[in-house]
């Protein structure tokens, strides 16, 4: 957990995917989120984290469906959302708060 909370705290932004390998709109999210990094490069950190892997992590951050994205900015949460997000939203919402 301390590096989770390292990673949150040293990047400017950082976008946390909650998944699971039996979601489908996880794996449709998977090849929008590269294109969301591919664009937006050193300026934003995603990390990926699968529930049935990391249940506490899941459980202490209440993520009752996925897929379910976290948007932090300097450490402090910024914007959540469940559900498959289209790349032009994600892109949206990460550049308002960079």
């Amino acid at each position: 957990m301390a590096s989770f909370n390292d990673i949150i705290q040293k990047n400017s932004l950082v976008l946390v995917d909650f998944s699971a390998t039996w979601c489908g709109p996880c794996q449709m999210l998977a090849p929008i989120l590269k294109e969301v990094k591919d664009e937006l490069g050193d300026k934003l950190s995603i990390i990926k984290i699968d529930i049935d892997k990391n249940q506490a992590v899941a459980s202490k951050f209440q993520v009752q469906g996925v897929p379910t994205l976290i948007l932090y900015k300097d450490g402090n949460q910024v914007w959540r959302q469940s559900g498959l997000q289209p790349k032009h939203e994600l892109l949206r919402v990460i550049n308002s708060h960079s």
